[in-house]
């Protein structure tokens, strides 16, 4: 590879970083051509955008962009790494455990994700990872809790109202 094609990959890689606010920085190695053809295939399907990398580009491209925001992920650029960038903070996630479900396999792993500015490291966040709640869904559950004081007032007014409104039986 050359240097102006090192520069190249280091442009793309950091107008991706700037562009998503989520990234997964996962471990393929062992995976065959099939299993990452269908990994690939499966990121397509759900909007996320898989890229692999040499770990020395990709770290380049981090710390041009900010190397204290990205510090805590240079330790797990190592063995083969693939990138996986998407809106939604847990579809990565998602599809990572999906996968290994698929393939009763314990590949690809997860070495690092940065979600929305924090940092998680290693395999054992990969099911945290999958609870993250999205923008929307945060939206919906405090709609959600703001409505229910009022439906609550709104279903005892009505109740009162139906209460005074029957007429009295006479005995």
């Amino acid at each position: 590879m050359t240097k102006d094609q090192k520069n190249e990959v280091i442009e793309v890689l950091k107008a991706k970083f700037t562009q998503y606010n989520n990234f997964y920085i996962t471990d393929t190695e062992s995976l065959s051509v099939e299993q990452v053809s269908n990994l690939r295939r499966t990121c397509f399907d759900k909007h996320v955008e898989m890229k692999v990398a040499k770990n020395t580009l990709i770290r380049k491209a981090l710390e041009s962009l900010d190397s204290q925001k990205y510090a805590g992920i240079y330790d797990s650029l190592h063995n083969v790494t693939a990138l996986m960038f998407s809106e939604n903070p847990k579809e990565p996630a998602l599809i990572i455990s999906s996968f290994r479900k698929k393939s009763n396999g314990e590949k690809p792993t997860l070495k690092a994700a940065f979600i929305n500015g924090d940092v998680y490291t290693g395999d054992t966040n990969l099911k945290t990872l999958t609870q993250i709640k999205t923008k929307n869904e945060l939206i919906g559950e405090v709609i959600g809790l703001l409505q229910s004081p009022a439906k609550r007032v709104l279903a005892a007014l009505l109740h009162h109202h139906e209460k005074q409104a029957a007429p009295a039986t006479a005995e």
